[in-house]
């Protein structure tokens, strides 16, 4: 499924298909773009844009996607990205009301929440590899208390150290690299959805609802911002 093709009266050659489609790179987003849509209906029923019943056989619907996924069962049809492929199978899953999900949401914010809701995901568990690593080097620092080592400068011995002041060299680092991390997950907690495309939506929506059902501590404050920002993603990468 293609957010485009419906824009031309035939699809391209199928080399031209494989070569823009990016599921294979960015299919590990599933189980947060599967997460983002789950809040969106909640939110979508609270609004009154769903009933119930809706609400019941989308989440459903997203569930047993989220299923075949992790099982390896999910088939792929061509699909443009991870988000039209989830899309897509919930549609053949639930019908029409599938369609519904985009009520009040555009991919523009959608990729975001994604990309967002990943990172707050692997930054915890980065920051705690990193305590674990600076627990080790303090146990080694201690038990090595009092041992003295050669110290280089311009790779020539230069002054006798402690080998325990060498190794809370390496404690040092990563205390920096982990408030590298702490500090880009500043800038990530922050909820873009709602933004749509550029310009929010005249709907009365909710997103101070779904900012807190996926663990936001804030909500974006300008849309075209929220939908344009990548710079959380460069931050990550730079402090990695």
């Amino acid at each position: 499924m293609k957010v485009w093709e419906k824009r031309f009266r035939k699809l391209p050659d199928k080399e031209i298909e494989e070569f823009t489609s990016s599921f294979n790179e960015d299919n590990f987003l599933y189980p947060y773009d599967i997460e983002g849509s789950k809040a969106h209906v909640l939110m979508l029923e609270k609004a009154g844009y769903l009933t119930s019943e809706e609400k019941e056989r989308l989440i459903e619907g997203l569930e047993r996607v989220k299923k075949e996924m992790e099982e390896g069962e999910f088939e792929v049809k061509g699909d443009e990205d991870v988000h039209m492929a989830v899309e897509r199978r919930l549609k053949e899953l639930v019908g029409d009301v599938a369609e519904k999900l985009h009520t009040a949401r555009s991919r523009n914010d959608q990729v975001v929440l994604d990309e967002k809701l990943f990172l707050k995901d692997k930054i915890p568990e980065i920051i705690e590899r990193i305590e674990a690593v600076q627990k080790v080097i303090l146990e080694k620092a201690e038990r090595y208390l009092g041992v003295v080592m050669a110290g280089f400068t311009h790779f020539r011995p230069a002054q006798p150290v402690l080998f325990s002041h060498w190794l809370m060299v390496y404690f040092w680092m990563l205390e920096r690299d982990k408030g590298r991390f702490e500090d880009v997950l500043k800038r990530v907690d922050e909820f873009p959805g709602g933004s749509l495309a550029l310009a929010g939506t005249s709907l009365a929506i909710d997103r101070q609802f779904m900012a807190e059902k996926l663990g936001f501590k804030k909500v974006s404050p300008n849309s075209m911002d929220a939908v344009s920002d990548r710079d959380f993603i460069l931050e990550f990468l730079t402090a990695s």
